[in-house]
This record gives structure tokens, C-alpha cells and sequence, in this order.
């Protein structure tokens, strides 16, 4: 366990997470802003998720989120950095059945607090497609605000910060 909120637990996503991970990106509700490809196979995501070095790298990344209460595979939700810009961002993405449910605002807050405390970073910021007002939403709930537009997934997007205070 890498974070931990009143519901949920953060962790290291393995490939045992393959089937959840093929099975989130297989809804095209829940990549529908991303820009993302599903993948082909749980072998597909087996292979993303063994060369997925972001933890060893940095010492974190997206982490999957886990509900206590039944130890059910939500989503991910972590921290990513982007070495050709320099910079660090929030994401998340969770199946369609935990939508609107406040997981992704909850994870999200710990995820931030860690980026931080733990990691020192001066900002972080958010991207979303424009269209995505689902996640803009939960952007602007856990403090960032609005910075600039930008590309997100090949498509007009917005880009949110927070700095350390």
C-alpha cells in the first residue's frame, strides 16, 4: 500500500492488475477523452504494465485504487512525470460503475498530498479534452485551478495547476 484515504488504498499497479487494466480501457466511455487506444488483450496490457518503470524511475506513478471495504479495483489515480517538459501531472481513471461516487476527488487529494510533501514537487497540473467536464470537475475540486489551453489526446483541452504552497 503506497497511500491510504477513509475508503480507499493506493498501491502499485503489477501485471496481475492486467485483466482490470485491459478491462477499464475496453469501455469507450472511459477512454473517450483520453486519447488512448484500448488495448488488444489482458496479454497487451500484461506486457504495458511489466515495462511500466515510472515507480522504479521516480518513485511513484499511477497507482491503482483499491476499495477497502471489498478490495475491489476501481481505477488508477496517481502522479506522472513528463521529463521532455519537466513537469508533473495528476491523472486518474476509473470504471464507469464508480463514477459520480467521489473516489476519483478522494484519491486524487492523497495523490497530490504526497506529490507535495513526499516528492517536493512545485506544482502539478491536470490535463482534460475541453468536452470533459467530468474530470475538469474533479480537477477543480481538489484546487487547481484554470492555467491555459492546450492539446489534450490530439483535441482542444485546458490545462489546471496547484502549486506548493
Amino acid at each position: 500500500m503506497i497511500l491510504e484515504t477513509s475508503r480507499l488504498y493506493l498501491r502499485e499497479m503489477t501485471i496481475e492488475d492486467a485483466e482490470n487494466a485491459f478491462l477499464l480501457n475496453l469501455d469507450p466511455d472511459v477512454i473517450k477523452y483520453t486519447g488512448d487506444e484500448p488495448f488488444k488483450s489482458i496479454e497487451e496490457a500484461k506486457y504495458f504494465l511489466s515495462k511500466y518503470d515510472h515507480y522504479k524511475k521516480y518513485g511513484f506513478g499511477r497507482w491503482a485504487v483499491i476499495n477497502k471495504s471489498d478490495n475491489e479495483f476501481l481505477g488508477w489515480c496517481g502522479l506522472k512525470y513528463h521529463e521532455k517538459e519537466n513537469f508533473h501531472d495528476i491523472g486518474f481513471r476509473f470504471m464507469k460503475k464508480y463514477w459520480n461516487k467521489g473516489y476519483a476527488t478522494e484519491a486524487a487529494k492523497v495523490c497530490l498530498q504526497v506529490g507535495f510533501e513526499k516528492f517536493n514537487m512545485p506544482i502539478i497540473v491536470g490535463h482534460a479534452m475541453k468536452q470533459n467536464i467530468g474530470s475538469i470537475k474533479v480537477l477543480q475540486k481538489i484546487g487547481l485551478t484554470y492555467f491555459k489551453d492546450d492539446i489534450c489526446g490530439g483535441e482542444d483541452g485546458v490545462v489546471y495547476k496547484i502549486e506548493k504552497i
